[in-house]
């Protein structure tokens, strides 16, 4: 499917500044003064709000506040800046043709930042039908990744979403082309060694539904899915 109807979108990538491997390419600072100041400083603030969240998400499963906090304190996040160019209309009617196609997430959460054109959609996992994200100011859309799914045994469940051609009411019925569309997305990860398997009070009446896995092994076997 990604052959036939591949997404159109562009991204610039931004990972922990100090990482020795993965290595952040950055534009000169005489191009864009202060980019790279003012990002690195959303990627830390983004970080932050991941850890009050996943204490949140603690104390909902009945764990002690901060247990998450030393599993996530490594800042193996993914922080994308998204830019879907205007696209004939057309073009996103083929079949499973979308801006960005039917997917979840890898890590624990998602944070995405996303402008008033629109087209992020969520799919409901009991009918299957996909309900907008309409987009509200002042907001931030929270998905659940795949292996916060995988600690909780499912009782946070991974969601799958994608992005299509804007609502009609938001477009002119005659429109030829789709307005362009920019989004930041924050992907929050657990430390890269960390072990996620079922937590114990999450088990339910039939255990565990997933073996356990490292950060590092699900996230870089789900992308050589993706991109092999």
């Amino acid at each position: 499917m990604r052959v036939t109807a591949p997404d159109a979108k562009e991204s610039m990538e931004i990972g922990r500044d100090w990482d020795k491997i993965w290595k952040n390419q950055w534009p000169q600072e005489s191009l864009a003064p202060g980019f790279k100041t003012t990002f690195l400083d959303f990627f830390r603030t983004c970080h932050e709000l991941h850890v009050e969240v996943m204490r949140s998400i603690a104390l909902g499963l009945q764990l002690e506040e901060s247990f998450f906090d030393q599993r996530i304190d490594g800042q193996y996040h993914n922080l994308r800046l998204l830019n879907y160019p205007s696209i004939r209309t057309e073009l996103l009617k083929g079949e499973g043709q979308a801006r960005a196609g039917a997917h979840s997430d890898y890590g624990t959460l998602t944070f995405v930042f996303q402008d008033a054109v629109g087209g992020l959609q969520v799919q409901n996992p009991h009918t299957k039908q996909y309900h907008p994200a309409t987009p509200i100011p002042g907001t931030i859309v929270v998905n659940v990744g795949d292996l916060l799914a995988r600690w909780s045994n499912d009782v946070f469940r991974s969601t799958l979403h994608r992005v299509v051609s804007p609502q009609r009411s938001l477009l002119p019925p005659d429109a030829e082309m789709t307005p362009s569309r920019q989004s930041i997305a924050f992907f929050c990860n657990p430390n890269w060694d960390a072990t996620i398997s079922c937590l114990p009070n999450c088990l339910g009446k039939t255990g565990p539904k997933y073996s356990p896995v490292t950060t590092e092994k699900y996230i870089v076997g789900r992308l050589s899915e993706t991109y092999n």
